[in-house]
């Protein structure tokens, strides 16, 4: 893995009121050096859950799964080595008091595509089992494959799989397009595995094709609410539209409803939707052109019935915010935004994040002589707004910064906790101490070591910046997966998985 970090943050002020605590676990040996940390999940009783796809060989090949069972001291339990040779992950979670790990793979004597579902007690490894659904298809390259801003849909299939946080209920899309035959499903499943909708989606996808991005489910998880792209398929555009809109999707036993939000000069971007008591909200951001660049909050107010707009508000990013971005330069855009978390105070307030995200190729000369293509994961500025309950913005800050990788990004980006109308994002690098620039902007540099340093940056509620480093790298010898953390909000803690090479532990934070 090789990584590039630089980080501005801006309106700084110095550490001050971060209650924060942490905690480094014993730390273990591992026997597979090479490895992605898949899924972590909380086993219900204070300990963790962890999988991972590991590889061997000297050409390396994944060759199966290591799950991992802490205690709640961040004691290994036990380690268990399922051993599953060229099978596809998706996702997985624990409830029930059992692991589900969900895998999409190609049966090629059935020539089909399958969701299985494998299913284990957490007390004794027992893995068995189960087919979710089957998919006719001749093979092809990344069906699962999401990409935000250049999704393709030509012939073959296409599917997604859409948690919510609480991972209580899934929908399942399959979008299978051959000739003239052109079939789209959704299936909403809850934690047990029951089938709660399966919706024939295929009328709506003669004009339109449909990239799903986010979800939310109704309080008995009956109804799903899902927000995708539209791409329109055989509309003749004009100059100044654009080729897709964002569209709420509710679907339930009862059939499916849409709603568009987009009007004149007022394009939807990076839209989520959530289920707040008895009202149903999209919030995220909105443009003035047809292209990727972001002007400002977009806040919708929907009926969860009928889903008619009960309240439409744009914010406008201010002069101020712009200038905490991009300093004095006035060509810059915003753009490639996707959304990390949205979090709803007990006053109604609503507080989420952003980052820009984009993903970029290259090719390059090996040491052999030929070529190769280097795919390169970028993970960029932060964003993060507050709105009122009525959906007026409050506030939106910037923090910049500017990482790449070409390996697991599990150790770039950030994941942040909001408690208490505080915000923490959590940041690993290797970056020793900032250094202060004009503008009240602090950069941080890429240190020359192996091991990272965590920052917490901390917005409160009137949206004001403070920081401090919270780990040394003296304190953890490993660095932390900080985009891919366990979050245990009943004790306000947030879990990290920590492993290089052999090595590997846990490591806690308390937010007080």
């Amino acid at each position: 893995m090789s990584m590039f970090f630089v980080l501005f943050v801006t309106c700084m002020v110095s550490a001050q009121d971060i209650p924060l605590d942490f905690s480094i676990g014993e730390k273990y040996n591992d026997r597979y050096k090479y490895s992605n940390l898949l899924t972590i999940s909380n086993d219900g009783k204070g300990g963790t859950f962890l999988v991972r796809s590991y590889y061997t060989g000297v050409i390396l090949k994944p060759k199966g799964y290591m799950i991992e069972h802490y205690d709640a001291n961040m004691q290994l339990i036990n380690e268990y080595n399922y051993k599953l040779k060229n099978a596809n992950l998706v996702d997985g979670y624990v409830a029930n008091g059992q692991i589900y790990l969900i895998f999409l793979d190609y049966d090629y004597d059935a020539l089909a595509y399958e969701y299985s579902v494998h299913r284990s007690p957490l007390s004794d490894m027992n893995f068995t089992k189960e087919t979710l659904l089957t998919v006719a298809s001749k093979e092809v390259n990344n069906p699962l494959d999401k990409n935000y801003y250049n999704r393709n849909f030509s012939s073959g299939f296409t599917t997604s799989v859409l948690f919510n946080d609480k991972k209580n209920a899934f929908v399942i899309s399959t979008h299978f397009k051959k000739g003239k035959t052109n079939k789209h499903f959704i299936y909403l499943f809850n934690s047990g595995l029951q089938k709660v909708v399966e919706h024939d989606f295929s009328d709506e996808v003669e004009e339109k094709n449909y990239a799903f991005e986010n979800v939310a489910f109704s309080k008995d998880l009956q109804e799903a609410y899902i927000i995708g792209k539209a791409y329109f398929k055989k509309k003749r555009f004009l100059a100044n539209e654009r080729k897709f809109q964002y569209e709420l999707i509710k679907v339930s036993r009862s059939g499916a409803q849409t709603q568009t939000f987009d009007g004149p000069g007022k394009f939807s971007e990076a839209l989520i939707p959530i289920v707040n008591g008895n009202e149903l909200l999209c919030v995220g951001f909105y443009a003035n052109r047809k292209d990727n660049r972001y002007n400002g909050l977009a806040y919708f107010n929907i009926d969860p019935n009928t889903l008619e707009l009960n309240t439409k508000k744009y914010s406008p990013f201010s002069e101020q915010f712009m200038m905490d971005k991009f300093g004095r330069e006035e060509d810059k855009d915003i753009k490639d935004l996707v959304f990390k978390n949205v979090n709803v105070s007990n006053d109604g307030s609503i507080h989420f994040n952003a980052e820009e995200y984009f993903i970029t190729s290259s090719v390059q000369a090996n040491s052999s002589g030929g070529r190769l293509k280097v795919t390169r994961y970028h993970h960029n500025d932060i964003v993060s707004a507050k709105l009122s309950a009525d959906g007026d913005m409050l506030w939106a800050r910037n923090i910049n910064k500017a990482e790449v990788t070409q390996g697991d990004g599990a150790y770039a980006s950030y994941c942040s906790y909001t408690k208490d109308d505080n915000t923490y994002f959590f940041i690993s690098t290797a970056a020793e101490n900032p250094q202060l620039l004009p503008g009240d902007r602090l950069l941080f540099k890429q240190g020359l070591s192996r091991n990272r340093n965590v920052f917490v940056i901390k917005l409160d509620a009137q949206g004001h910046i403070s920081y401090k480093k919270l780990i040394d790298d003296k304190e953890a010898r490993l660095p932390l997966m900080v985009s891919k953390p366990l979050f245990n909000v009943h004790n306000n803690e947030v879990v990290f998985y920590a492993k290089r090479g052999s090595k590997k532990q846990l490591v806690r934070v308390l937010i007080q």
